[in-house]
């Protein structure tokens, strides 16, 4: 099986993000940009091909990646990201996937960052916050339902996105925050509370059977190895700082899945 992570650099404008439940700390740009060089370095020993785009002045949040799609087997979501600001970068993005996927795109009133949708094989979660509308996720079951995916609604509270409170870390595991998201919407997985000391915890890259994991969170993460799961640490502290974590650093998929017809015509322009 051969993995294709999509990437953004880092721009230097990253401290003028959009921050939303943390207060602004200074960023040291020139540590954030080695942070994600390791960061793409870790995915490529957990058998990625990384495929970075560059970074844009005019684009603070752009190195999330993540928020601006969400690739199934069998079609890519272009998202329309909940902050006016991050519209942009889906160009970008929409370009790079164009080659793996037929496209839909989440079009207005609907809004949606790619960090409020969790894939577990054919049920996807879809978080209702501050970045992601019901619009959106009607246009997004509308869009899933005739591939045979179940998509479910989730209330977030108290942090950016779904993914900030809950990731899968396991085929029939997740990490969570109960303090943020109800652990009982992903019944009947197994769930790994986080460490009540470190609410940022539960975000976790899995990636063909072992996580992605940043280093700040060592409680958690001895929950994890406990549980027999297998961590790969990264640091991504200077990228914590404008609300990052390790999912939204990029777009992890397979590169020719078996259910995509080869031509497959774009779903939309």
């Amino acid at each position: 099986m051969t993995w294709i992570a999509i990437t953004r650099a880092v721009s230097s404008a990253i401290v003028h993000c959009e921050l939303t439940h943390l207060d602004r700390r200074p960023i040291d740009l020139m540590a954030a940009r080695a942070q994600h060089r390791a960061y793409e370095e870790a995915l490529r020993a957990l058998g990625c091909e990384v495929r970075s785009l560059p970074a844009d002045l005019a684009l603070p949040d752009a190195v999330f990646v993540e928020d601006t799609a969400v690739v199934f087997d069998e079609l890519a979501v272009i998202t329309r990201p909940g902050a006016p600001s991050r519209r942009a970068e889906i160009v970008a993005t929409a370009v790079a996937l164009r080659p793996h996927r037929p496209l839909m795109r989440i079009a207005p009133p609907g809004s949606m960052d790619g960090g409020d949708v969790l894939r577990v094989g054919r049920t996807v979660y879809v978080g209702l916050s501050g970045r992601t509308n019901r619009a959106a996720i009607d246009q997004l079951t509308a869009g899933l339902s005739p591939h045979g995916y179940v998509v479910r609604a989730v209330p977030v509270h108290g942090c950016l996105h779904l993914k900030s409170a809950v990731t899968q870390v396991a085929a029939d595991t997740v990490l969570c925050n109960p303090r943020w998201v109800d652990p009982a919407a992903f019944a009947p997985l197994h769930v790994v509370e986080v460490d009540d000391a470190e609410p940022y915890a539960a975000n976790g890259l899995l990636i063909d059977g072992r996580v992605m994991y940043p280093t700040t969170f060592p409680a958690t993460r001895r929950r994890l190895e406990g549980r027999g799961i297998a961590v790969a640490l990264v640091d991504v502290s200077e990228l914590q700082k404008a609300e990052g974590a390790v999912t939204c650093c990029s777009l992890v998929f397979e590169a020719a899945p078996h259910s995509l017809p080869a031509g497959a015509a774009m779903l939309q322009q």
